[in-house]
């Protein structure tokens, strides 16, 4: 059990019992008053940030810097308020996410860091710097035991991240087209994971390759250690599943990005790898989470485009417990109505209520992460909301 200045920070036992707090401020600003940053600061503060002992520690902040194109990412300007406040408790905060699978602007450290430069995150906006925690081509990373992991017993988490002594998550909760929702537990499950470990929770761990696209350069050849990189007749590669390990490494070498995840683990088995992720990340050392419901995308940052939002902005969340942050997060969308014009909107209907993340992704149910999460001991979904 790991304390900071007389705070918990893991739950289990007779803890478990009781409900978690999770604090609670709405968007409403008055002239002369208070601006929304600063009504953040005092939100987080109240919610016990200020108890962590930040002295001279390196505390990362991990937040989503937003694909080229999106406009629903969260703004630099919220970033720069947790930075700002981890420097005033003697802290040295940065910002960090991990590279994608996926080809885009953000598949390498280099594209990553342009890209976020793009959207405005630059140390004079943001109050500190960034780094990419696994790396330049998404190969550094750290194996990461899970307490209790069901499906993964190690993990495979952005070196960065683990070297910090303070994790402090910053969310833009929306929805996932494969989670069902994006929320704290998404933030840091899949995001803290380095391209093998995003491939590992997408799938069952062994890539494929585009045929269309492989050129026969047999860069895979050379850093398999498997042999797991066979190559026909026309010198086109194939993975053979039964040699490879699962490692990832061939994904980050592919100069024609031909090797790929296969996606082939249901949304279930992602949503529960992801708590499995997320326990590992977070077990033994101060942590504390914050999660903005605004610009509710339907579907995550990671698109290079977003669409209409599907209900109301709602309001800023903050809690150490970030199961309970999650399922609080989660019933006040589900409590709006849809927004005219959203994917989800009908006129003919006068409610327009319900579960919208189901609605917008049936095949998903973001509850299983949550079940899981607390299954872990990772929080627990009981909480009082405690408004400010």
């Amino acid at each position: 059990m790991k304390r900071c200045r007389n705070r918990l920070y893991t739950f289990g036992g007779d803890h478990m019992s009781e409900k978690s707090k999770v604090y609670f401020a709405d968007f409403r600003c008055f002239p002369m008053r208070e601006n929304l940053p600063q009504r953040l600061a005092r939100l987080i503060m109240t919610a016990g940030f200020g108890s962590i002992d930040m002295d001279n520690k390196y505390v990362v902040i991990k937040m989503h810097f937003g694909e080229p194109g999106n406009q629903a990412y969260l703004r630099p300007n919220w970033a720069r308020v947790v930075a700002d406040l981890v420097k005033d408790q003697g802290g040295k905060p940065f910002l960090t996410d991990c590279n994608t699978l996926y080809v885009g602007g953000r598949k390498n450290a280099l594209d990553h860091i342009e890209s976020a430069y793009q959207n405005g995150f630059n140390p004079y906006n943001t109050g500190c710097h960034i780094l990419i925690a696994d790396g330049l081509k998404g190969s550094d990373d750290v194996e990461v035991p899970v307490s209790g992991g069901e499906y993964v017993k190690t993990v495979k988490i952005g070196r960065a991240v683990m070297d910090a002594d303070v994790f402090v998550s910053l969310t833009h909760f929306k929805g996932h087209e494969q989670a069902g929702m994006g929320g704290t537990l998404k933030n840091i499950g899949m995001g803290c994971g380095s391209r093998a470990g995003k491939m590992e929770m997408h799938s069952s761990g062994k890539p494929v390759v585009k045929r269309e696209k492989c050129v026969g350069c047999r860069a895979c050849a050379i850093i398999c250690a498997h042999g797991a990189p066979q190559f026909d007749e026309e010198g086109k590669a194939d993975i053979d599943i039964n040699q490879c390990a699962g490692c990832g490494r061939c994904l980050t070498i592919c100069p024609k990005d031909a090797i790929a995840a296969r996606n082939d683990a249901a949304p279930a088995i992602l949503n529960k790898k992801m708590a499995e992720y997320s326990k590992a990340v977070v077990n033994g050392r101060p942590c504390f989470h914050i999660s903005l419901v605004i610009d509710v995308s339907p579907h995550c940052d990671c698109h290079s485009e977003n669409d209409v939002p599907l209900v109301p902005n709602v309001g800023m969340f903050a809690s150490f417990d970030p199961v309970a942050l999650d399922q609080a997060c989660a019933d006040a969308v589900v409590a709006q109505p849809a927004l005219p014009g959203s994917m989800l909107f009908d006129e003919a209907c006068a409610c327009n209520k319900g579960d919208h993340f189901k609605r917008s992704h049936p095949n998903s149910d973001w509850n299983v992460c949550l079940e899981h999460a607390e299954k872990l001991g990772l929080g627990r979904r009981a909480y009082k909301l405690v408004r400010i």
